[in-house]
């Protein structure tokens, strides 16, 4: 128990407090997912002295996004030449394998197959095949029907693209190991779990965060916070006119006696009209085989089931013209996508456009995840990861996929950024 005389002067009463009862920080680090641990790790790798703390809302780390992809090692195929998707994409990918090869973290770099099943497909394919070169994507090639099926050989295809360096990987495990690494370099650095951030105050040149278990003090805030990336900016003051909209994306996963016509990971061309990859086939790294996901809104931003429902999270969407913009920009493939959601029949159907002999007892529902979107008010999903700055704070404000692929060079990057935007150096 803290006791302050009742004469001393009111307004240093919550300094005093701050002092005595608060842990203080150099620089605290908000969200617990993959990107948040490589920001961690990268700022504290660089930067032994500096003492960190790293807070997650959840009970566990990579809890939403990470927990909840296709756990996926992207290759950089899809990315404008020259974006921060693609450059950290590539750079992450390199890096991320070396990090699991040495700290044994479960991963195989085992390639995929992009395929064409439609004459319409293949001037898309060739595209994505220019930006795959145009990448330096090493190992891509064109291949033909027979080929592919020389890699996946109940796959019915007109042709498609051999991209040997994509691989999968425990993300999971990944996240823990970094923050776990972390921790080593300095042990007066923490992590907190089970802290979500509810409110921020700015005084002189720090930030006291405040959660319902305790209040904190930092020099330096970094936001890495996904689905809730927005609403946490508005927190720290951040003048931002997007909002983040979630989709769910549901999965199926191949029953026992079906598990032999995927070998790896196998891939459709995506559409460029719609924001994302489409229906694929990959192999888990606990051998399990996943089938999607869709892309459908989802009415709870962090809501992994078809009747989850939030009146904060959807009012918040629903209320933003940039939500209905992209809706009607989509109509015809959003309607599909929901069609898709709640009829087994139609997503085997799409299923088997890649492989003809799938049959409904060779799949049965697996898990889901939820995707954030950062959407402008024309509806446009800002493709593009985007980092910003603001006061003593840095926000990653969208980081889509392959932001777990590209995790350790978005902690690259934002440990430098960090060392001359906050002087730490």
């Amino acid at each position: 128990m803290i006791l302050i005389p009742l004469n001393y002067p009111r307004k240093y009463r919550y300094s005093l407090v701050l002092r005595k009862k608060n842990m203080q920080f150099d620089i605290a680090i908000i969200g617990g997912g993959i990107v948040g641990a490589a920001t961690f790790y990268k700022i504290q790798k660089r930067n032994p002295s500096l003492k960190l703390a790293l807070f997650e809302k959840e009970d566990s780390l990579a809890a939403h996004q990470t927990g909840h992809n296709s756990g996926v090692i992207h290759s950089g195929l899809y990315y404008k030449p020259g974006s921060l998707k693609a450059r950290n994409c590539i750079e992450g990918r390199h890096e991320l394998v070396d990090f699991a090869k040495t700290y044994n973290v479960d991963h195989d770099v085992c390639g995929k197959v992009v395929v064409a099943t439609d004459e319409k497909e293949l001037p898309h394919m060739n595209r994505i095949f220019g930006i795959g070169t145009e990448n330096k994507i090493e190992g891509i090639e064109k291949i033909n029907a027979e080929q592919v099926r020389e890699i996946e050989p109940h796959v019915k295809s007109i042709g498609g693209i051999w991209v040997p360096c994509t691989g999968i990987i425990d993300f999971v495990g990944a996240t823990k190991k970094m923050v776990e690494l972390a921790q080593s370099i300095n042990e007066n650095s923490k992590v907190f779990m089970g802290h979500e951030i509810k409110n921020i105050v700015k005084e002189d040149s720090f930030s006291v965060l405040h959660s319902a278990k305790g209040t904190f003090k930092a020099k330096y805030l970094v936001f890495c916070a996904g689905l809730q990336a927005d609403r946490l900016a508005k927190k720290d003051g951040v003048k931002l006119k997007e909002k983040v909209v979630g989709f769910r994306g549901d999965y199926y996963e191949l029953t026992d006696q079906a598990k032999h016509k995927v070998k790896n990971l196998i891939y459709p061309v995506p559409n460029p009209d719609f924001p994302f990859l489409g229906v694929h086939f990959t192999r888990m790294t606990n051998g399990e085989i996943e089938c999607g996901p869709n892309a459908v809104f989802t009415f709870k931003r962090e809501g992994y089931k078809k009747t989850d429902f939030s009146l904060k999270d959807t009012a918040d969407a629903l209320s933003y013209g940039g939500t209905w913009k992209l809706f009607f920009n989509n109509m015809s493939f959003g309607i599909n996508e929901y069609r898709r959601a709640f009829s087994k029949r139609l997503f085997l159907k799409t299923l088997q456009r890649m492989i003809p002999s799938l049959e409904s007892n060779d799949i049965r529902p697996g898990r889901a995840g939820v995707r954030a979107l950062l959407l402008s008010q024309d509806g446009d999903t800002r493709d593009d990861f985007r980092i910003e700055y603001h006061g003593n704070s840095i926000h990653v404000l969208n980081a889509p996929s392959p932001a777990a692929t590209a995790s350790l060079a978005i902690g690259n990057y934002v440990s430098e950024e960090a060392e001359k935007h906050f002087s730490i150096k």
